[in-house]
């Protein structure tokens, strides 16, 4: 973080963050106060370390981290994710097309486990597949590789798909009340007809008119590959991000101790201050630290139901129909972002 985004930052939560001196003792300082938090989340260092680091008492730093990333969120949701207008969507669409050739576009979907150490008498409520403790946190992203709507706090036991539909994203879009665009005919395609706006995840999640996911492996065809294969592209852009966030933010690649609620704000806050700092020029150099780190994005398999209606499976076939079609390989780029 360079010294303009750090004086910026601090101009916004700093308000928040002053507290009153006394006569009895000096209040730390909103400086001081923001500089421990952005050192917990980047580094991942223990509490406890912190407050030998900056000469601070343990309950100060504590209190410190809590409030600096509950003043985040509630000074800078608003500005750094905004609910999404139609506007917004069309602008997703076309830069996705520009960037992964995949049309009509509103956004890549997919979760992330965030490990935690467990709660006590929590059982086995936060036990993931991964045999881990952890909370679920669902995003959905731009070409850009930046955060749309998150999604936090689910049980890590919980599957994508459920947080999916449980999630106030998912509400929405089942209900139509997001502000959608309207269906319009794929780029060079007209004769395909109108074709819906639709977000792209793997196999965790169904298929839905609005929701595409990729093809069961088993006895693809040549046009099923492809669209596979385009849908992946697409998806490399969820990918990407979290990559960057876990990179940027190192506490994400450690157990957190902290409660779930505190971890809610601290990721929320993660993920506010990832668009904060968002910077394209840079996003490869933060993908080349964490795979030197060894944390690989790990593959989606085969999972899930195979479920949905009938006008999805209609929907998925359209797209499959234009991406093997001549208008669907117009302005092909065979290159990565």
């Amino acid at each position: 973080m360079s010294a303009e985004k750090m004086d910026e930052l601090l101009s916004i939560v700093g308000p928040d963050l002053t507290r009153q001196t006394t006569n009895y003792r000096a209040s730390i300082e909103p400086k001081q106060r923001l500089a421990v938090a952005l050192r917990y989340l980047a580094s991942g260092d223990s509490l406890m370390s912190l407050s030998f680091s900056y000469r601070l008492g343990h309950s100060t730093v504590v209190e410190s981290v809590h409030m600096v990333y509950a003043a985040i969120e509630r000074t800078m949701l608003a500005q750094c994710l905004p609910v999404p207008t139609e506007e917004t969507w069309t602008a997703v669409a076309n830069s996705f097309w520009t960037r992964w050739n995949f049309p009509n576009c509103l956004g890549a979907l997919d979760g992330k486990l965030v490990n935690i150490v467990a709660p006590a008498h929590s059982g086995s409520q936060y036990f993931d597949y991964k045999k881990n403790f952890s909370l679920s946190l669902m995003a959905l992203v731009d070409a850009e590789c930046r955060f749309l709507v998150i999604q936090m706090g689910d049980y890590g036991r919980s599957s994508d798909g459920g947080v999916f539909a449980t999630s106030d994203l998912g509400r929405g879009m089942e209900s139509g009340t997001l502000h959608v665009p309207a269906s319009v005919p794929l780029p060079g395609a007209p004769h395909l007809g109108p074709a819906p706006f639709v977000m792209v995840g793997d196999a965790a999640y169904p298929l839905k008119t609005y929701l595409m996911r990729p093809y069961a492996v088993q006895n693809l065809n040549h046009d099923k590959r492809i669209f596979n294969y385009r849908l992946s592209r697409a998806r490399m852009a969820v990918e990407r991000t979290f990559g960057i966030l876990s990179s940027r933010w190192r506490i994400l690649l450690r157990d957190i101790n902290l409660t779930p609620k505190h971890v809610d704000t601290l990721v929320v806050a993660a993920c506010i201050l990832h668009n904060f700092l968002h910077n394209p020029r840079e996003n490869q150099a933060w993908l080349d630290d964490f795979e030197e780190q060894g944390q690989h994005m790990e593959p989606a398999g085969n999972m899930g139901p195979r479920r949905g209606t009938g006008p999805a499976y209609a929907t998925r076939e359209l797209y499959t129909t234009y991406f093997n079609s001549p208008a669907g390989s117009v302005a092909w780029q065979e290159r990565m972002i």
